[in-house]
C-alpha cells in the first residue's frame, strides 16, 4: 500500500508556453480523478486521446492521458499524466480541477521522495535525478544517469555487504572464543580490513571525481587593486562580466560567474582589491573578499609581474589567507616582465594534484590576461589541483555529503585497524565497523533522519 493517503499533483513542465504541457497526479484517487476528468479510466500503459472535462462538463482541453497502476509507477502509487497543449492558463486550470476533485498541490520534489518512500529508488539515485536535471555539461548529464541507473549504489552497497561479512567474522570470534573461528590477531581480520578500507578509498575517489561534476569547483580571484583579476575574470569567462578601468578599486563587491572547463563547472568570484584603505565601501568589500576565500576550493592570487616584480602585494597578505584553502601564486602580465618567485613557492606543473601535500608548499603560474597566454595552462591545473582526472567512463555523480558519509566511514575503518594492529578488544574493533556502516548507510538512506530528507527534497523542483 502506498505510504501517504493524499494525492498529489503539480505540473511536470516548466512554467511558461511550449508547445506541450504535462500534468502529473500521485496517489490513491488518481484513477477517481481520471474517470472524473475524462469519463473514463485509461487503459494502463497506453497513451489515450480524450477530452480533459471541466466540472460543468465543458472541454479545458484535449491531450493523451496515461495512466500507471500501482506499484508499477515512478512513485510506486497509482499514477496519472495529462499531456496537453502548453499554455499556462490550460496547465493552471487542470491542476485546478484534480485539486478540486481530491488531489492537492505537490510540494518540491515530492513525486521523487514517494519514490524513495515507496522503496522504488534509494536516497542517492533520488538525488541524481535532481543532478541530471541541473546538469551544466554532457558529462555531469552522463554521470547522473548512471547513478541514477544504481551504479553508485550498487558499489556502496557492495561495501556495506563486504563490511558486514567483516563484522560477522569480528563478532563471532567475541562470542565463541574456544571455537574454531579465527582470532583477531592472526592475520586473517587484518587482511580482510586492508581490503575493505582500499574498496572505501576507491569509492572516495569515484565521489570525488563525482562532485566535481555535480556541484563543481569555487574559486576566488584575489590580489591587490589593478592586478589584472577583472580581466582575468572576464578572459577566463569569454564575455565583459566586470567593468575594467585604470582606477585602483573599480570593483568593489564579488562578481560571480560560472565557466565550464572540460565538463567541470566552475564558479569564478572576482574580488575586491587587498590593500590599506580608510574607505567604507571599499573596507566592505575586502571583507566580502577574505569571506569568499574562506570558503573556496581554491584561491588564485594574483600579482602584477610588471609593477610588483617582487611579490610583495602577495608577501603582505600570506599570512592573512585562511588556513586550509589552497592557494596558487598567478603571475599576470606576463607579456610585459618575467617574474621572479619568492621562497617558498614553487611551480605548479602538469603534476598539480600537489595540493594533496601541505597547503604551505604554493604553486605558481605565469599568465597574460590581456593576451590569453597562460590560460590553458591555468585551467589545466586548476582541475589537476583539484584531483580531477580526465575520464569520462563510469564516472559517477555524487555530492558533499557523500564524500562526508564515506570520510566518516574511512576515519572508522582506519580507527578499526589500528585496534587490530594493536591487538585490541574485539568489541572495540565491532564498534568501529558498526559506526562505519552506520556512516556508509546515510548515502542510499537507511537511517536517515526526516530532516536531512526535507533539505534534500526541498531542492528539488515541483512536478519531479
Amino acid at each position: 500500500m502506498p505510504l501517504n493517503a493524499d494525492t498529489i499533483v503539480a505540473a511536470a513542465t516548466p512554467p511558461g508556453r511550449g508547445g506541450v504541457g504535462i500534468v502529473r497526479i500521485s496517489g490513491p484517487h488518481a484513477a477517481v480523478i481520471a474517470r472524473a476528468l475524462m469519463g473514463r479510466l485509461p487503459e494502463a500503459r497506453y497513451a489515450t486521446h480524450s477530452r480533459f472535462l471541466a466540472s460543468d462538463g465543458e472541454a479545458i482541453d484535449a491531450g493523451l492521458a496515461l495512466y500507471f497502476p500501482a506499484p508499477h509507477s515512478y512513485t510506486g502509487e497509482d499514477v496519472l499524466e495529462l499531456q496537453g497543449h502548453g499554455g499556462p492558463v490550460l496547465v493552471e486550470a487542470l491542476i485546478a480541477r484534480a485539486v478540486e476533485l481530491g488531489g492537492r498541490r505537490a510540494q518540491p520534489g515530492e513525486f521523487t521522495q514517494r519514490a524513495y518512500l515507496n522503496d522504488r529508488i534509494d536516497l542517492a539515485q533520488a538525488e541524481a535525478v535532481a543532478d541530471l536535471i541541473d546538469a551544466g555539461s554532457e558529462a555531469a548529464a552522463r554521470a547522473a544517469l548512471r547513478s541514477l541507473q544504481g551504479e553508485f549504489s550498487a558499489r556502496v552497497r557492495a561495501l556495506d555487504e563486504a563490511l558486514a561479512q567483516l563484522r560477522a567474522h569480528v563478532e563471532a570470534t567475541i562470542d565463541f572464543p574456544t571455537d574454531e573461528i579465527d582470532h583477531l590477531a592472526d592475520g586473517a581480520l587484518a587482511a580482510r580490513l586492508t581490503d575493505v578500507r582500499g574498496q572505501c578509498a576507491a569509492l572516495q575517489a569515484t565521489a570525488r571525481q563525482g562532485r566535481m561534476l555535480t556541484e563543481g569547483l569555487t574559486v576566488v580571484i584575489a590580489g591587490a587593486p589593478n592586478a589584472g583579476k577583472s580581466t582575468l575574470l572576464n578572459r577566463l569567462a569569454g564575455h565583459e562580466v566586470a567593468i575594467v578601468t585604470a582606477v585602483p578599486g573599480t570593483t568593489r563587491d564579488v562578481l560571480r560567474e560560472r565557466i565550464l572547463i572540460e565538463g567541470v563547472p566552475v564558479l569564478l568570484l572576482d574580488t575586491a582589491g587587498l590593500r590599506d584603505s580608510q574607505d567604507l565601501i571599499e573596507t566592505e568589500g575586502m571583507r566580502r573578499a577574505r569571506e569568499a576565500m574562506a570558503q573556496a576550493d581554491r584561491v588564485l592570487f594574483l600579482v602584477d609581474a610588471a609593477a610588483d616584480p617582487q611579490a610583495a602585494a602577495f608577501a603582505g597578505e600570506r599570512a592573512q589567507l585562511p588556513a586550509g584553502v589552497p592557494v596558487t601564486l598567478v603571475w599576470n602580465k606576463c607579456d610585459l616582465r618575467e617574474p621572479r618567485l619568492p621562497a617558498g613557492v614553487a611551480e605548479a606543473g602538469a603534476a598539480g594534484a600537489a595540493d594533496a601535500r601541505a597547503t604551505a608548499e604554493l604553486r605558481h603560474l605565469a599568465v597574460s590576461a590581456k593576451t590569453g597566454a597562460g590560460l590553458d595552462a591555468l585551467r589545466s591545473h586548476l582541475l589537476e589541483a583539484a584531483g580531477f582526472q580526465r575520464q569520462d567512463s563510469g564516472l559517477l555523480s555524487a555530492r558533499r555529503r557523500h564524500l562526508e558519509a564515506l570520510g566518516v566511514t574511512s576515519t572508522h575503518l582506519d580507527a578499526a585497524a589500528v585496534q587490530c594492529r594493536a591487538n585490541g578488544e574485539g568489541e572495540l574493533v565491532a564498534e568501529e565497523l558498526r559506526a562505519a556502516q552506520r556512516a556508509l548507510g546515510e548515502i542510499t538512506g537507511a537511517g536517515t533522519a526526516d530532516e536531512l530528507l526535507g533539505r534534500i527534497f526541498a531542492s528539488f523542483c515541483i512536478g519531479k
